[in-house]
């Protein structure tokens, strides 16, 4: 992960921003300055894992706002707000808002760390997801209608000769599209396949 990281970091301060990029560089992570949340938007391009600091308070779009923003356009990145000693109470919003934590100025560089290493670490957990639904979805479609059928009614908890009463089909049949949804979903049990089904269902 520390290899492929990258760490957005937006503050209007460019000495600021020099000593967390600096920061950053020396603790084996790739950063990535921003003299202002504009600027973050207009350079945005998906990278994973990745996560963005923000100063919360800034000229023109605050933190906050950015954080909004990002919201709105669906940049769904991890956040650690940075702020001075009177934006405390601006920090509050930006958590409330879904920032991870808030780190006060002066930074503590091993709570600064500690809080980025979180983040990314939970953007690659978030990534590491997707991909898993996305493959699961791929699988789903390799089934047929009847097939889908069966694994729905299995799911639920049905026995093999109650699923194949409401389909309309005998239990020796439901039996072999059931083998057939366990080899297609890569199912290694039942509890396997009722997983599977939940995650397909939350799509989380």
């Amino acid at each position: 992960m520390i290899s492929t990281a990258l760490v957005h970091v937006v503050d209007d301060d460019p000495s600021v921003l020099d000593a967390l990029l600096l920061l950053l560089r020396s603790a084996g992570l790739e950063g990535q300055g921003h003299p202002s949340a504009e600027d973050f938007l207009s350079a945005w391009r998906p990278h994973h894992p990745a996560c963005a600091v923000l100063d919360v308070k800034m000229p023109g779009m605050s933190g906050l706002e950015l954080q909004r923003e990002m919201k709105r356009r669906g940049i769904d990145l991890p956040v650690v707000v940075i702020t001075g000693h009177g934006d405390v109470a601006m920090a509050v919003q930006a958590l409330k808002v879904g920032a991870l934590d808030f780190i006060e100025k002066p930074c503590d560089e091993e709570a600064l760390l500690l809080a980025v290493r979180d983040a990314l670490a939970q953007d690659q957990s978030r990534v590491g997801r997707m991909v898993e639904l996305s493959e699961l979805r791929a699988r789903r479609i390799l089934l047929t209608e009847r097939e889908r059928e069966v694994m729905d009614l299995v799911v639920t908890g049905l026995l093999n000769k109650v699923v194949g009463s409401r389909l309309g089909i005998s239990e020796r049949t439901v039996e072999i599209h059931k083998a057939k949804v366990m080899h297609k979903m890569e199912a290694r049990t039942l509890s396997d396949l009722i997983r599977m089904s939940i995650r397909l269902e939350g799509g989380v």
